[in-house]
C-alpha cells in the first residue's frame, strides 16, 4: 500500500513539474508571427501582439497586448486595442509538432473606435472584406524553424469554436468631429465562428447616459466586400437610451428623450428590415421646448438599404394615450447628419391626450389652464436634416374647452368696448391653422378660431424658440349688443367700418396683437397707423352730428368726445381740448 502511494505521489510530482517547467521549455514566442499573420489575413487589418506565454492547464496562449489597425482612409490610430489576449490552442499538436490549432479567442478589456465619414460609411466596413483579400495575396512570412508553414492562403479559412470580447468599450464618432460617445461594459459572445457560415452571436452593452443594449441572434456568412452587409437575424432590445448622447445625433438640434426599443432585425442582401415597438419618454423635439410629460410609442416597420444608407418607413402607428396618428415616408443617413421626409396624419384624435406632448414641440398651454374634450386632426410633413428639422402642415381642433382660461379678462379692452364677458373657461367650437415648426420657432398662418362666447378670431403670427408670442389678429365680436347708442356705440360702429369688419347686426371687428409668452399671453388692442388716422378723420367729419361733440357743446363743452372715448379704450393719451 505504501509503495503504491509512493508511486502515485511520484507521478503527480512529475506531472506538476511538467506543467510548471514545460511552458518555459517551449519557445511560444516563435508562434507570434504565425498568429499575427493568420489574424491579419482573416480580418484584413494589421494585427500586432505582445509577448506570448503558455498555460498548459488552461490550454491557451496569452499575449500581453493586442493592437488591430484601422482602415487608413479613416485613421492612423488603432481600430482595436486590448491589454490582454487569450488564444485557446490544442496542446498535443503544439508540444509535439509545434502546430498552432486555434480553438478559441478571448479579448480582455478591448477598446474599439467606430468612425463614420461624411458619406455615411463606417470604418468597420472593410473588416474581413477586400482588405483581407489584399492581405491574403501577399507572400506569406517564413515559418519559424521546426514550425508549420501556415500561410494565409485565404481569409475564408478562418474559424474558431468560440470568440469572446469581455468588458470592453466602444467609442463612436465621426471623421469630421472630435466629439465622441462611449459605450461601456461591452460583451460579445460567439460560437463556431466562421467567415463562410452562419454563427450564433450575443452582444450586450451599457449605453451612454445609462440604459442597456442587447442583440441576440445569428450572423454570417461574412460579406467579403463589405462586412457591414453581413446577414443578421436577431432580436434587438434597447432600454433607457438617451438620444442626446448616442453620438449619432447632434444634441444642439434639440432632440432629447429616453428611448426603449423591442424589435426584430433581419438583414439580407444589403437590406435591413426592422420591425417592432419604440417608446420615447421625456421627449423633446425642438430647442427651447420642454420634455413631454407622457411617453409616445411607435409601432414601426422600416427597411434600410445598407449600400445607399437610405431607408423607407412603411406605414406605422404613433400613439399618445388614446390618440393615434399614422406615419410613413423615407429617411437617409448619408452626409454628416441624418435626414427625414416623414408624413404624419391623424383624424379625430382626443385632444386632451395630446396636450401632454405639446411642450416637446415648444408649445405651452397658458399657465393654470388645461384642455378638456375636443378632437384634433392634422396633416403634417417632417423634412430636412435632424439638426434643422422642419414640420409643416395644418391642424384643426373642434369642440374643445380650455378650462381655467378667461379670454374676456385677457382681452379686457376689447371686451369692454363690446360689452362682452366670456367667463372663466373658454369654449372653442373650431380652431384651424397652417403651421411651420422649425428650430427657430413656430409660424402660424391663416389662423381661425370660432369662440361662441366671443365671435371669430383670425390672424397670423409666430412663437419664437423662447416661447415669445408675436401675433397680429382681428376679433369679429358677434354679440356686441350694447353698442346701439351713445358716443362709444357710434365710435364702435365707425371702428367696424374702418377695420373692414362687422358684416351683420351687432357685429364689430377689432384688431389686436398677442404678445407675452404661450404660458402668459398678453392681448393688446391695435388701431395704430392707417386705421387710427382713418378713424380720426371719419369721427372728425361727424363731430357736428354726434351728441357731446364740440360742435354741439360749444366752447364750454364738458362731455368727452368720441375720439377720446375710443383712444382711451386702447390706452391712447388724451389730447388737450
Amino acid at each position: 500500500m505504501k509503495r503504491t502511494l509512493r508511486i502515485v505521489l511520484i507521478v503527480v510530482g512529475v506531472l506538476v513539474v511538467v506543467l510548471v517547467v514545460a511552458p518555459f521549455l517551449i519557445p511560444v514566442n516563435q508562434f507570434r508571427p504565425t498568429i499575427e499573420e493568420k489574424a491579419s489575413a482573416a480580418i484584413g487589418r494589421k494585427v500586432q501582439l505582445g509577448n506570448l506565454s503558455l498555460s498548459l492547464i488552461g490550454g491557451s496562449l496569452s499575449a500581453e497586448n493586442l493592437s488591430v489597425g484601422d482602415d487608413p482612409k479613416f485613421s492612423a490610430s488603432p481600430f482595436l486595442t486590448a491589454k490582454s489576449l487569450k488564444v485557446g490552442v490544442e496542446i498535443v499538436p503544439l508540444i509535439f509538432s509545434k502546430t498552432v490549432n486555434v480553438t478559441g479567442i478571448t479579448i480582455e478589456n478591448p477598446e474599439v473606435t467606430l468612425l463614420r465619414n461624411p458619406a455615411g460609411v463606417w470604418n468597420y466596413s472593410s473588416l474581413g472584406g477586400s482588405a483581407a483579400k489584399s492581405e491574403a495575396s501577399k507572400p506569406a512570412a517564413p515559418a519559424p524553424s521546426g514550425g508549420s508553414s501556415s500561410s494565409a492562403s485565404a481569409p475564408t479559412e478562418f474559424s474558431v469554436k468560440s470568440l469572446e470580447l469581455k468588458d470592453g468599450r466602444i467609442v463612436v464618432g465621426s471623421t469630421n468631429s472630435q466629439k465622441r460617445s462611449t459605450y461601456d461594459h461591452v460583451n460579445v459572445t460567439a460560437s463556431d465562428v466562421s467567415l463562410t457560415s452562419k454563427f450564433p452571436l450575443t452582444l450586450t452593452a451599457d449605453l451612454p447616459g445609462g440604459g442597456k443594449f442587447k442583440l441576440d441572434g445569428t450572423a454570417g456568412p461574412v460579406d467579403q466586400e463589405d462586412s457591414s452587409l453581413t446577414p443578421v437575424d436577431a432580436k434587438l432590445s434597447v432600454s433607457g437610451l438617451d438620444l442626446a448622447s448616442t453620438g449619432f445625433l447632434d444634441a444642439s438640434a434639440g432632440l432629447h428623450g429616453l428611448l426603449d426599443v423591442d424589435a426584430t432585425l433581419g438583414s439580407q442582401k444589403g437590406e435591413a428590415r426592422t420591425k417592432g415597438t419604440a417608446k420615447l419618454s421625456k421627449a423633446l423635439l425642438v430647442a427651447g421646448g420642454s420634455p413631454a410629460s407622457e411617453p409616445v410609442s411607435v409601432d414601426f416597420d422600416t427597411a434600410y438599404n445598407l449600400r445607399k444608407n437610405t431607408g423607407v418607413l412603411n406605414p406605422s402607428a404613433l400613439k399618445i394615450g388614446k390618440a393615434v396618428a399614422h406615419l410613413s415616408g423615407t429617411y437617409s443617413a448619408e452626409g454628416e447628419n441624418p435626414s427625414v421626409n416623414i408624413k404624419v396624419t391623424g383624424d379625430n384624435m382626443p385632444a386632451q391626450d395630446l396636450q401632454s406632448f405639446l411642450p416637446a414641440l415648444g408649445v405651452n398651454i397658458p399657465k393654470g389652464a388645461s384642455l378638456q374634450g375636443g378632437m384634433l386632426s392634422t396633416n403634417l410633413n417632417l423634412s430636412g436634416p435632424t439638426t434643422k428639422l422642419v414640420t409643416a402642415g395644418n391642424v384643426a381642433l373642434t369642440n374643445a374647452k380650455l378650462v381655467g382660461f378667461d379670454l374676456g379678462s385677457k382681452m379686457s379692452a376689447v371686451a369692454s368696448l363690446a360689452g362682452l364677458k366670456t367667463g372663466k373657461d373658454l369654449d372653442i367650437e373650431k380652431l384651424t391653422s397652417n403651421v411651420r415648426v422649425a428650430p427657430t420657432g413656430i409660424q402660424a398662418d391663416n389662423f381661425l378660431a370660432i369662440v361662441p362666447s366671443l365671435g371669430k378670431l383670425i390672424g397670423a403670427g409666430t412663437i419664437d424658440a423662447k416661447n415669445n408670442l408675436d401675433f397680429k389678429m382681428a376679433a369679429t365680436l358677434t354679440n356686441a349688443s350694447g353698442l346701439a347708442a351713445g358716443p362709444v356705440g357710434g365710435a364702435a360702429g365707425i371702428l367696424g367700418k374702418v377695420t373692414g369688419g362687422g358684416g351683420g347686426k351687432g357685429e364689430l371687428t377689432v384688431p389686436f396683437q398677442v404678445q407675452g409668452t404661450t404660458s402668459d399671453p398678453k392681448f393688446i388692442p391695435d388701431i395704430g397707423g392707417a386705421a387710427a388716422s382713418m378713424l380720426k378723420s371719419q369721427i372728425s367729419g361727424l363731430s357736428g352730428l354726434i351728441p357731446g361733440s364740440k360742435a354741439q357743446q360749444g366752447q364750454s363743452g364738458q362731455q368727452q368726445n368720441p375720439v377720446e372715448a375710443i383712444t382711451g379704450l386702447f390706452g391712447k393719451k388724451k389730447k388737450p381740448q
